[in-house]
């Protein structure tokens, strides 16, 4: 008889726009504790004598509905011992905050979410690790907050730092590591300490390609041990290989579970229909920026004629036009485009700094990027962006917009010596060139 490892019920996790949330003292929560039941009758009372409907929670009170949002609302599902689950959606569909509810590091705001066994989890690259300590020390400290024994970490020691590749810097201070040497460490510890239920986000991303393939391997020996993984990923390709069942979230709502390939197919008519429906010009959502303090604000399309437009043809050049908003923490920072088929593959990479050592400088608040002409076939795509501080190899991420635009291209007659898009499993590199179109005045 099948074991239940994950069940949630009426799930929901509601934000408040632009209020930082108070800290408080000891004292300052015991008395709040005291008088929240009080305040909650008052508060009652005055929602019966008001003539507008209250909000709390359920909607907008005194006419301000935009100052809350659902990251997730009424999510239901159960996940048995063993299996491996794909979470798939666009940016801000409430991923990442339905990890976070059951990791615990935040509470919902309705409904209950129990998980069932010791929890290992890779939400961000190095989530848990302290940066003063060691690699071995903090290989150690994660095993005690699973709960393990020292013995019990000892056994798996010598595993998590051969997979991890960092022997030679295991006793150096983490806040030393790359990057990279940080996302594998984190990775090993996750998968190889004693944890029942592992929670893995789309961190894998930022990882090479062998290092990728060597992580999808590790989690389905994972699941071959009988555990079981809830794992986040817009790389629908691994999410369709490893996973059996998909959940599929749609601005906080469940909008579809069950056998992989039946939602996979509802995702991508879905893209389908995004893309139809798509603007040339696309303001950032703002369940996106959530602690981001500089990042990508608008993007705007347009065709060879400086026209705004979602539609192009073969061999024309897909123009972009990126503004971008906050304060960079650093002096120079790069952006990586990446273009995807509606089936989630990727169809082609760009980047201003790692092919064009093209790089920005703090004041730049516009950029324009020219990309193609396009190879593609016909169909609907999607471009993703990704802003990065640093040069060389150690690069440090700003920030992500997943899925920011969609375009389709008019179809024609196919060429598989030259053709990549919707009836091709290849990828290339398109011509493209960054240019920066002005400074913050």
């Amino acid at each position: 008889m099948s074991e239940t490892a994950i069940r949630v019920e009426g799930l929901g996790k509601c934000y408040r726009i632009g209020t930082r949330q108070p800290y408080y003292t000891l004292r300052e929560s015991l008395t709040h504790g005291i008088t929240a039941p009080f305040a909650r009758f008052v508060n009652l009372l005055r929602s019966e004598n008001s003539s507008n409907e209250g909000m709390g929670l359920n909607g907008a009170r005194n006419g301000a509905p935009d100052k809350y949002i659902w990251a997730l609302r009424d999510v239901s599902f159960t996940i048995e011992r063993g299996q491996i689950v794909g979470v798939i959606g666009r940016n801000g569909a409430g991923k990442s905050t339905l990890l976070k509810i059951l990791t615990r590091i935040t509470l919902p705001s309705e409904g209950e979410a129990e998980v069932f066994g010791r929890v290992g989890s890779l939400l961000e690259v190095g989530t848990g690790f302290h940066p003063e300590l060691t690699g071995r020390e903090n290989i150690y400290v994660n095993g005690a907050i699973l709960g393990m024994k020292m013995f019990e970490i000892d056994r798996k020691f010598d595993q998590i730092v051969s997979f991890a590749e960092v022997e030679k810097f295991i006793d150096t201070p983490v806040k030393h590591y790359s990057s990279g040497m940080y996302m594998r460490l984190a990775f090993a510890v996750a998968a190889h300490l004693n944890s029942e239920v592992l929670l893995i986000d789309e961190v894998l991303a930022v990882g090479d390609i062998q290092f990728q393939e060597k992580c999808l391997r590790t989690i389905g020996d994972v699941v071959n041990e009988g555990r079981t993984v809830l794992f986040v990923s817009h790389n629908l390709p691994s999410i369709s290989t490893l996973c059996d069942t998909i959940l599929c979230l749609d601005h906080g709502h469940l909008q579809k579970s069950g056998p992989a390939a039946d939602v996979l197919d509802f995702y991508s008519a879905a893209n389908h229909d995004n893309a139809k429906l798509s603007s040339a010009v696309v303001e950032r959502n703002q369940q996106d920026l959530a602690g981001a303090t500089f990042f990508l604000a608008r993007a705007e399309m347009m065709g060879p004629g400086g026209q705004q437009t979602t539609v192009y043809r073969y061999l024309d050049i897909l123009t972009l036009i990126l503004n971008f908003a906050g304060e960079p923490k650093m002096r120079r920072f790069g952006v990586s485009f990446y273009i995807h088929n509606d089936r989630g593959q990727l169809i082609s990479v760009g980047s201003s700094g790692a092919y064009h050592n093209v790089y920005f400088d703090r004041g730049v608040t516009r950029i324009r990027i020219e990309i193609g002409p396009l190879f593609l076939t016909g169909g609907c795509y999607s471009i993703s962006f990704v802003m990065y501080y640093g040069e060389g190899p150690t690069l440090i991420r700003a920030d992500t917009w997943s899925d920011a635009c969609f375009f389709n291209m008019h179809s024609r007659p196919f060429r598989p010596d030259r053709d990549i898009g919707s009836r091709s499993e290849g990828s290339c590199i398109l011509q493209q060139k960054f240019l920066a179109l002005g400074n913050a005045g």
